[in-house]
């Protein structure tokens, strides 16, 4: 189980770091949401904007 994480992390260490990035972004959203009267939809809008940045984020930080 360690060598196939630590493989795919190194083929892949963008992607990796976009899903670390995520989950902790999502998070911090559904835990700063919790007490806002939020519909189902406007919550998985907010936490699909919030996987997108994660990327962008990550995206950006990989320019050279």
């Amino acid at each position: 189980m360690r060598t196939v994480l630590r493989n795919v992390f190194q083929q892949h260490p963008v992607l990796v770091a976009w899903v670390i990035l995520a989950v902790g972004m999502v998070a911090m959203l559904l835990y700063a949401a919790k007490d806002v009267a939020l519909l189902p939809t406007q919550l998985l809008a907010l936490v699909v904007a919030t996987v997108l940045l994660a990327g962008a984020c990550v995206w950006i930080l990989t320019w050279e």
